[in-house]
Parts: C-alpha cells; structure tokens; sequence
C-alpha cells in the first residue's frame, strides 16, 4: 500500500517522501547504488511492469542492492502526527508509531454499532443506540406501542393518538383519527356550500354570505300569500306575480288615475266600467282625428305637384253605359297642382257628353279649386292649358293623340280666386271628341282611356317662394 496519508503536525522534509507517491514513505527501502529511498509497495508496483531503472535518475537497477532502511522507518515513526479524526475535533498529537493505539480508544473514531452493525463514531454510539439505532426497541409516546427504530418513524407518521394541526389553518391539534371528522363537521374554516346556491364558502364566512344570497328565500314586502321568494326573483314577484302590489288601472294610458293592490284590481274593473268606457270613446274619437290628419297628409302627398295629370279611366265602357243611362254623369280627376304650393285644379269628364256634345261627344273640363295657398298665389289664372287624349297604338311613330290648349282670358270668372262654397264646371271642350272618332283609333285600349292635362307654366312664376327667416 502507498505511503502514510495522515497530516503531520509539522512540515515534513523532502528526504520523508516517497517520490512515487507523494506521500510520506511506509516501509522504507533503499536503493545502494544511488541511494534513492521508496515506499516498499510503490517500489514493487513499478518493477512489475519491467522497468528495472531507478525512478529518479534511470540508472540500472539490482535487486540484490535494495535493502529495508529501518533508520529511515524509525525516523519517520517518531515523526509527530495528528488523530485521523482532527477535523472531527480530536485534539490529539503524538509520534506516528502511537497513532494505531490512540485509534483503538479515540472517541471521534468510527465503530461498528453491536445491534445494526451501522458505523458511527465512538462518542456518538450512545445516541445512536437510543434514537437512531433501526433495530432499537422504543415505546410510540402517544398510543405506547412497543416498537422497533426503523418501525416507530413510519409509526410515528401514522399514529392515530397523534395530535397534528389542523389541515384548514384553524390553528387546532387533534388527533389523527378525529381528524376527518372535524375538518368535516366542527372546523370553523371548512369549506362548505351554500344550500340555496350551491357555491362554496368557508364555514365561518356563510353567515356573512346569507346576507347577501341571490337564492336566499325572503318574505315579500307586501305579504301576499306566496310565501318566501328567492332574493333575487323578489323584483321581478312584485312587479309581475305579487297581488298584493299596488298596480295602475290597465285604462291609466287612457285617463284613469286609479291604483290599487292587484288582487282588488277586479273589483275596480267591474265597478268602474261606465267609466272605463267613456274614457275608450273619448280616446277613439282622438284616434279618429288622428286617422283622418294622417290621411290627409298621405293624400296631399300623393297628389301630383309637377302641373302634369295623366288620367288613366278604366272600365270605360261601363261608364259610358252609365252615362247614357242617366243624365249628365261627371267623372272627377283626383286633385293636382301646379307646384308645392302652387293652384290648385281637377279634370271633370263626361263620357256621355254635356251640353251641345251630349249624346254623341266626349266632353272634357278643367276648374280651379280652393287651395291652402291661395291667398299668396296671383289671381286670376292665367297659365295656358292643354287637353291630350292618348293614342295607344303598339307602333309609337304612327300614334295619333287627340290635344286641345287654351289660355284662360283674365275676365272669365272660372278663373278667378274660387270660393269654397261654389262648385263650378270649369272651363273645357263640351265636343272634345265625338263617339264615332273614338272608334278609328285604340283610343280606349283593354276598356282603358289615358287623358293628360298639362299647364304650361315655363314663362310665369306658379307659387310663393318659401324663404326661412329667423327671428
């Protein structure tokens, strides 16, 4: 074995060392041709391979000249040494030859423990004996079982008489085996649902929570006869379902100003009947006046506002029956004017002539009728006007339409301001058109007749300029 690996109180001289090992020499043996000295075993070790040189100087070497220097062993036993266990805290120093002796009684050296056979140090084996040792004998403190070591740790994790905290942080020792049960039933910190809800809360918090439970079954301020409502549907119970809250009349939009809880809103309605009635022709009367403003207004929108009317007369052939049946039949164009705010006129037609054309002649007529704007308008009228009685024949270059025109004279009374309560014929052609010439060409096509009236306004102004000011 190589040289001494202890630590030496002093610095060891070179002459000690083992220059094949490093380390201070063990059995030493010299080499008498050159006086170099080794380890006995490291020597060995190197001539094994072969090599029969000195390490140091590779002069031929001869077994016959190594001898054991036991001046030299004898040196190095009395060299001062430390205890192997120095860093362990083994205060011993003395001569090399005396450390095996100190060894064999140092508290700091390393035994074999009699009961597991585990190495620990001398001055430790007491303890080890009583609280480490595996096959030591030892009593559970909290149930007294008898045990042995390797057998009371894993026990000792289990021991169902062992007080251990509890798992929530309630701060509470318990034994293991009541430990299930409190953290399940008495543990101030368990986790727990809400039974109207179902969300988790701790323990000591659900009281808090009640308060404040969407679910939470309450009485209902107006004490019908429901019972508890959950917290969150009361709104929506007094508002919809609670008889016993205070609700309009179904008639309040109407005019009636009663209230009263629901479950005697009934009786109101039976007794208030008359009452609810008149307030429901009263509003139908409102109504109606509304219907008929709106009606107005979609007329007057519908009316032709460009001094153009084309007149589209079906059914003709009945009419003219009708007209030859009875006396002077007027057919009346819807209303047309010559601007937005312009005059005001209607086409009056009949199919069986009137006048010098009745009997055989189709005659046509226009008149000026009250509009709202006449009061800003210039009177008398005075714009040239003009009958068409369309041709509809298929080839459109080889149409022959029927026209008339004339300009109104300032003196005709037709055309002066009208008056609301004179309904006048107007002015036109008693013989626009005989029967016989309608027959010449699809004038009346699919028992339809097309008439356009037209006023020529190009040259004249026919209505107010409406010009916003601000005040």
């Amino acid at each position: 074995m190589p040289g001494h690996q202890y630590r030496f109180r002093d610095k060891l001289d070179r002459q000690f060392v083992c220059s094949l090992c490093q380390l201070t020499m063990r059995d030493p043996v010299q080499i008498t041709s050159c006086g170099h000295r080794y380890c006995d075993s490291c020597l060995q070790a190197y001539l094994s391979v072969g090599v029969f040189k000195c390490p140091e100087d590779d002069l031929p070497l001869d077994y016959a000249k190594i001898y054991p220097d036991n001046e030299m062993a004898s040196e190095i036993q009395s060299l001062q040494v430390r205890c192997s266990f120095y860093k362990d805290g083994c205060k011993w120093v003395n001569e090399l030859k005396d450390l095996k002796a100190h060894l064999e009684s140092c508290q700091y050296n390393l035994v074999a423990c009699t009961e597991c056979a585990a190495m620990v140090s001398r001055n430790h084996l007491k303890d080890h004996l009583h609280y480490d040792c595996t096959r030591r004998r030892s009593t559970c403190r909290f149930c007294g079982t008898e045990l042995s070591g390797s057998k009371l740790e894993l026990h000792l994790g289990q021991c169902q008489m062992e007080e251990v905290f509890c798992e929530n942080k309630c701060g509470a020792e318990i034994q293991r085996r009541l430990l299930r049960h409190h953290m399940e039933k008495e543990c101030p910190k368990r986790a727990i649902p809400c039974k109207y809800c179902q969300k988790e809360f701790v323990y000591e918090t659900l009281q808090n929570h009640l308060h404040q439970c969407p679910r939470y079954p309450v009485s209902c301020p107006n004490r019908c006869d429901v019972g508890k409502v959950p917290r969150e549907d009361m709104e929506k119970h007094t508002r919809t379902n609670c008889l016993g809250s205070t609700a309009l009349c179904p008639f309040s939009s109407h005019g009636c100003k009663h209230k009263c809880p629901k479950f005697s809103m009934d009786k109101h309605l039976s007794d208030g009947m008359k009452d609810h009635l008149m307030l429901m022709c009263k509003y139908v009367q409102q109504q109606q006046k509304v219907i008929e403003r709106l009606q107005a207004q979609v007329s007057e929108l519908s009316l032709n506002t460009d001094g153009q009317l084309l007149w589209k007369i079906d059914r003709y052939s009945h009419k003219v029956a009708s007209a030859k049946a009875d006396t002077e039949v007027e057919l009346c164009s819807p209303p047309f004017y010559t601007g937005r705010y312009g005059y005001k006129l209607q086409v009056s037609l009949f199919p069986n002539g009137n006048g010098s054309g009745e009997g055989s002649y189709l005659s046509v007529y226009v008149r000026v009728m009250c509009g709202e704007y006449d009061s800003l308008l210039k009177w008398p009228f005075t714009h040239p006007i003009s009958f068409t009685l369309l041709d509809q024949s298929d080839d459109s270059p080889k149409r022959m339409h029927i026209k008339e025109s004339f300009k109104p004279d300032p003196t005709w009374k037709n055309f002066q301001r009208p008056s609301k309560d004179v309904h006048t014929l107007g002015y036109g052609y008693p013989t626009f058109v005989s029967h016989a010439f309608l027959k010449t060409r699809p004038y009346i096509k699919n028992d339809v007749m097309f008439l356009r009236v037209k006023v020529d306004y190009t040259n004249a102004s026919l209505g107010p300029k409406i010009i916003k000011t601000e005040e």
